[in-house]
């Protein structure tokens, strides 16, 4: 049993349905369940247009207008027929945003942003199983909220493991000896049936919920990308690929921010030694990398880097130590707001982070922090993150850099660093 997982690049077309499809049809004799992402840009639209519906600053109506055109187009090259069901089922989702937008928002930012981002992925999803139905592919969609069961922290909701295995295990397995079955990612349920989401970039954390529940034998994550690289290809001109890499380096690399893999994913398939495959859509011929056990380590050395970032030092008004107390009242706040520390370090007086400039939270927060600690900030920061450092792959990302703040251990180094230009 395979689980794969697409993302919204993948399906951002009509073309690119249809190259899904063509690698879908190579498996549809195995037990084969698919996860799909939002089509490309339509969670930032429908996030954009959540924040227009709740403060008033833009016509929602009208971004909601782009994103239905945005897939009615992509029905249209996908088929010839404008009576096809497909239509009515997809307007249909559409329609319930529309609902809700009729009237006036009652409810929290966070709870309407389930329910209306939520949308992104039952429409890419329904738009794929129906051209698999078209093109003769023995498919069943299913709506994953009927199976990821979680607890009611909208927009970073938590699994309920035990239900949601029940529910998967109940289902699934018998349609899957028959059917290629599609869902959704990024979303799930709670105990009275309102949407939550799983967190940004959450569908990969679906699938290997997907996968764990059902034993799978591995699972593929379909990217842009030829498999996990040493490097963004954004930042670095030549990059390598990575063949094999195990959890641990897995874990740790997007623990520091890499994004080809979300944090939460890899955790799951490690506990039931489930081999993570990451390949890309444009040439499936290709092996791509696999993560598993392994005693292997990082072939060569790895880059991350992480912009706007935001450097927060924190110290006692009285000049007493930081003691538990006080770590404990600033990690509450961090957790009241919102925000995820990318790098600390703490003295005997001091606390300092680096965390992601993400507005008006983080002004909120040093408010908070203000009232009882005397804090110093720097924005337009870069962190640095190399995984099997050494000085010359420090000096080769220091160029015209200066460091803010430096932390190594055996394995990595991370740098805080502004442009000395500034």
């Amino acid at each position: 049993m395979q689980v794969f997982k697409f993302g919204g690049a993948s399906v951002k077309s009509a073309d690119n349905i249809k190259n899904v499809t063509s690698i879908l049809s190579k498996y549809k004799s195995s037990e084969l369940l698919v996860v799909v992402s939002a089509i490309n840009k339509t969670t930032n639209k429908l996030e954009e247009l959540t924040k227009a519906y709740c403060t008033g600053e833009k016509d929602p109506f009208e971004l909601l207008a782009e994103v239905k055109s945005d897939h009615f187009t992509i029905l249209q090259d996908l088929f010839n027929d404008p009576n096809h069901p497909a239509f009515d089922d997809i307007n249909n989702c559409f329609v319930e945003i529309e609902w809700i937008l009729e009237e006036e928002p009652q409810d929290s930012y966070d709870y309407l942003f389930d329910q209306i981002v939520s949308i992104g992925e039952l429409v890419s999803s329904k738009i794929l199983a129906a051209y698999c139905t078209h093109i003769g592919i023995p498919t069943q969609w299913i709506d994953a909220r009927n199976y990821i069961q979680t607890d009611n922290t909208h927009r970073e909701a938590q699994v309920n493991w035990e239900l949601t295995e029940e529910k998967i295990r109940r289902d699934l397995p018998s349609i899957l000896d028959n059917q290629v079955i599609v869902t959704q990612g990024f979303i799930g349920s709670t105990s009275e049936n309102f949407t939550t989401t799983l967190g940004r970039e959450g569908s990969d954390y679906s699938a290997a919920i997907f996968a764990s529940c059902l034993n799978a034998e591995d699972i593929t994550i379909w990217k842009d990308v030829p498999g996990v690289l040493n490097a963004d290809p954004k930042w670095f001109e030549k990059t390598e690929l990575i063949p094999e890499l195990s959890y641990t380096d897995a874990i740790e690399l997007t623990y520091y921010g890499a994004t080809v893999i979300h944090p939460k994913t890899i955790k799951p398939l490690q506990n039931k030694k489930i081999t993570l495959s990451v390949r890309s859509f444009l040439d499936p011929e290709s092996p791509g990398t696999k993560i598993r056990t392994t005693n292997q380590t990082l072939p060569v050395p790895s880059f991350i880097f992480k912009v706007n970032q935001v450097f927060i030092s924190i110290l006692p008004r009285d000049f007493s130590f930081i003691v538990e107390d006080n770590l404990s009242h600033i990690f509450n706040l961090f957790h009241q707001h919102r925000i995820k520390v990318n790098m600390m370090h703490n003295s005997a007086i001091s606390f300092s982070v680096a965390i992601d400039d993400t507005g008006k939270n983080i002004d909120t927060l040093l408010v908070e922090l203000e009232k009882r600690y005397k804090v110093s900030v720097a924005r337009g920061l870069e962190l640095i993150t190399i995984r099997y450092y050494n000085q010359q792959t420090i000096d080769r990302v220091l160029v015209n850099k200066e460091i803010i703040r430096e932390l190594k251990d055996s394995y990595t180094c991370q740098m805080l660093v502004k442009n000395i230009d500034e």
